[in-house]
C-alpha cells in the first residue's frame, strides 16, 4: 500500500502511536546511558538514538544532544553507500563514524540495527554517542594534524554482526586500537543494547497496531512537524539576513583568524543559510563534516527559535518534519564543507558559532526570540596520563558556559548553551576514579558579563589538579571574539586558559583557545575560563535595585554599576554591604541618558 492510498489516522490514535515512538526512542537513550562505562556517555550523556525508516527519515529521537540525533540520518545515508537496502539481513548490526560519509566526527560512533517485521525491511534503530579514545594521534581528542587517517579508527559501513553472528576479529581490531578499551568495548556493548531495545520496540509498535498504521502515522506526523516549521518561517519577512564572526585560530596558526559568515535567504515558507564567505578548509582537524555536523547546526538553529516547546501550546514531535523546511549551502573546500582526506575533528566551536550568527542575523525581525551573543563554542578538554602498571587513563570534560540575554530574562549562567545539552561530570566522580583533582568550580570574578535591560550570564572557571604527570589537549575557541551585545546591549567577555605551574607557584602561563599534547607535571593545574554573554537592551532600562542585587550577589562590581548602568551606590546600614542612592543613581542615568 502506497502514501497515496493509505487512509488517514485518526487523531487519538495519531497521538497514540506518536507517543509511544518518543517512548522508544526515550527508552533506547535511558539503556544506552545507564549501561555505559565512560562518564561522557554515562554521566555527560553525550547521545543520541532513535528510530528511522528505509529513506533515513527520523520517526523520533531522544531527549539528549541536539548534534547527534539530527546526525543520524546522515550517517544512514553514508552507510547505504557500503551496504544497500537489499543487502541487509535481521541480526546485522553496524559501526560507522566516518566523518565524509555522513559521520557527525569521528568520536561519534554510531551502531545501526535493521528492523524487519513480516520478513520485509521497514527501518532501522540506531544511535550514536561520543567515546573517549578511538586511537588518535593524541589521547582523547585531536586539534593539530595533517589529515584525517590521523583521527583514529575509521568505521565506514562495517558489520559488526552479520545475521546474529559477532565479528571476532573485527572486534578484537577495536579493541587493540584504542588506549582505553574497557571503556570503549562496554560503551559499544551499552549502544548494542539499545539498538537492540529499539528493534523490539518497533516490531512490537509495528505488531499492535499494524504496519500500515505506523507507517502512515510517521508520515502525518513528520508532514505535521514540517507544516508546523513552515508556519513559523512564514511569520518572517522575506529577505537576506547576514551577521560575520571570525574564529580565533585553527590550533596550528596563531594569529590568523578564520572569518564565519552567515546570510539567512528567507522566502515564503522555507529558508536557506548560506555560508558562503567563511573561511577555506583547515589544514588542521578544525574542519567540520557537512552533513553530519554543519546541516545538523541549521536544522538546530530553526527548531530552537522557532519551535521551541515552551512557546507553543501544541505538541510537536520531534522527527524528520524539522529538517525538511531548511536549506544548507557551504561551498567546498571551505571549513564547513570540507574536501578528504582534511581531518574534521574539532568541529563543535564553527557549528556553535553558526547558531549563534543566524540568531544574531534574525535578531532585527525575531527581537522576541533571540538572545544577545552567546558564549557559542565549546571546552572540550582531554586530560590523560599513563597509570604504573603502563596502562593509559583518559577523561574528556565538557564545560559550562553561558547565554546572551533574553527578552524577557537575564542569560542563564554557567549552561550547556546552544547544541550542547550535555550535563557536567560529577566532581565525586572524578576523584573517585582518576588521579584529578578539582580545585575551583564556580562563576568567574574577572570579567563582568556583558551590561543590558537584560544582563548576559556569567561564565565558569573550573581547575583540575593533576596528581600524576600527564597530557593536555583542549578544544575551544572564542578567547578574541566576545559575544555581542544586542539592542543596546554591551558585549561580554572572551574565554581564556591557563596553567598553573606547581615548581613555580606564582608562574600562570596563557594558552590559545585550542592546543593538542600539552605534558603537564604533577601538582600542575589546567584551569579554563568560559566566556560571558553579551547584554539585551539599553543598560539604564535595567532596574537600579536589580544592580544592586547584582553587586551584593557578586556578578559585577560597584564601579562597573556606576560605570555601565548608571547606578550609584552607598553603605549600607541594614548589614549589607551596600544599598542603593535613588537620587545620585537618577541624576547620574540622566546624564548618561543626555
Amino acid at each position: 500500500m502506497d502514501q497515496g492510498t493509505m487512509a488517514a489516522i485518526d487523531p487519538i490514535t495519531l497521538q497514540v502511536i506518536g507517543g509511544a515512538l518518543h517512548s522508544i526512542a526515550e527508552q533506547m537513550g535511558n539503556v544506552l546511558y545507564r549501561m555505559s562505562y565512560s562518564s561522557i556517555i554515562r554521566e555527560s550523556q553525550d547521545l543520541g538514538a532513535g528510530l528511522f525508516d528505509c529513506d533515513f527519515n527520523t520517526l523520533c529521537e531522544s531527549d539528549s544532544t541536539p548534534m547527534h540525533i539530527g546526525s543520524l540520518p546522515g550517517y544512514l545515508r553514508g552507510i547505504e553507500k557500503s551496504i544497500p537496502l537489499n543487502a541487509w539481513k535481521p541480526g546485522d548490526c553496524v559501526i560507522h563514524n566516518h566523518p565524509y560519509y555522513g559521520a557527525s566526527h569521528s568520536p561519534d560512533i554510531a551502531i545501526v540495527m535493521p528492523v524487519f517485521f513480516e520478513q520485509e525491511l521497514v527501518g532501522f534503530a540506531a544511535n550514536t554517542a561520543h567515546h573517549v579514545d578511538i586511537g588518535a594521534a593524541t589521547p582523547g581528542l585531536i586539534i593539530d594534524v595533517p589529515d584525517m587517517f590521523a583521527e583514529g579508527m575509521l568505521f565506514n559501513g562495517i558489520k559488526l554482526y552479520e545475521e546474529g553472528k559477532r565479528s571476532e576479529s573485527m572486534w578484537r581490531y577495536i579493541r587493540d586500537n584504542t588506549r582505553v578499551p574497557s571503556l570503549v568495548m562496554g560503551d559499544l556493548e551499552a549502544q548494542i543494547a539499545s539498538a537492540e531495545l529499539g528493534v523490539k520496540r518497533f516490531q512490537e509498535l509495528l505488531g499492535t497496531y499494524g504496519k500500515e498504521n505506523v507507517i502512515q502515522t510517521t508520515r502525518q506526523l513528520m508532514d505535521y512537524t514540517e507544516a508546523m516549521l513552515r508556519r513559523e518561517i512564514a511569520k518572517i519577512p522575506d529577505g537576506d539576513y547576514t551577521a560575520e564572526g571570525f574564529l580565533d585560530d585553527d590550533g596550528r596558526t596563531r594569529g590568523k583568524h578564520l572569518p564565519v559568515r552567515v546570510t539567512v535567504k528567507k522566502r515564503g515558507d522555507g529558508v536557506e543559510v548560506d555560508l558562503t564567505g567563511s573561511a577555506e578548509q583547515s589544514p588542521t582537524a578544525f574542519n567540520v563534516p557537512f552533513e553530519g555536523s554543519t546541516k545538523v547546526a541549521c536544522y538546530f538553529a530553526f527548531r530552537a527559535l522557532l519551535l521551541d516547546t515552551y512557546t507553543h501550546e501544541e505538541h510537536i514531535p520531534q522527527n524528520e518534519g524539522s529538517f525538511r523546511p531548511v536549506k544548507v549551502t557551504a561551498p567546498l573546500g571551505s571549513i564547513f564543507n570540507p574536501i578528504a582526506p582534511v581531518a574534521a575533528e574539532a568541529r563543535f566551536c564553527q557549528i556553535q558559532r553558526i547558531v549563534d550568527l543566524i540568531i544574531k542575523a534574525l535578531s532585527p525581525v525575531l527581537p522576541d526570540r533571540c538572545t544577545a551573543g552567546n558564549a557559542a563554542t565549546l571546552s572540550f578538554a582531554a586530560f590523560s596520563g599513563v597509570r604504573p602498571n603502563g596502562e593509559y587513563w583518559v577523561f574528556l570534560e565538557v564545560n559550562e558556559a553561558a547565554m546572551g540575554g533574553r527578552p524577557k530574562s537575564d542569560g542563564p549562567d554557567t549552561v550547556e548553551e546552544l547544541m550542547r545539552n550535555t550535563r557536567n561530570n560529577p566532581l565525586e566522580d572524578l576523584g573517585m576514579h582518576l588521579p584529578l583533582i578539582c580545585d575551583r568550580y564556580e562563576l568567574r570574578d574577572d570579567v563582568m558579563p556583558g551590561a543590558g535591560k537584560f544582563r548576559g550570564g556569567q561564565g565558569v572557571v573550573k581547575s583540575q589538579r593533576f596528581l600524576t604527570p600527564g597530557f593536555v589537549t583542549h578544544e575551544s575557541d572564542r578567547h578574541d571574539d566576545a559575544p555581542w551585545g544586542v539592542f543596546g546591549g554591551k558585549p561580554g567577555s572572551g574565554g581564556k586558559y591557563e596553567i598553573y605551574n606547581a615548581g613555580k607557584p606564582h608562574e600562570i602561563a596563557q594558552y590559545p583557545a585550542k592546543f593538542s599534547g600539552l605534558r603537564v607535571s604533577e601538582g600542575d593545574v589546567a584551569c579554563y575560563f568560559s566566556p560571558s554573554g553579551g547584554g539585551y537592551g539599553d543598560p539604564l532600562e535595567r532596574p537600579a535595585q536589580q544592580v544592586v542585587e547584582d553587586v551584593l550577589d557578586d556578578f559585577i562590581t560597584p564601579e562597573h554599576a556606576r560605570e555601565a548602568y548608571g547606578v550609584v551606590l552607598k553603605s549600607a546600614d541594614d548589614g549589607f554591604a551596600w544599598a542603593l542612592d535613588a537620587a545620585a543613581t537618577e541624576v547620574l542615568r540622566s546624564s548618561m541618558r543626555a
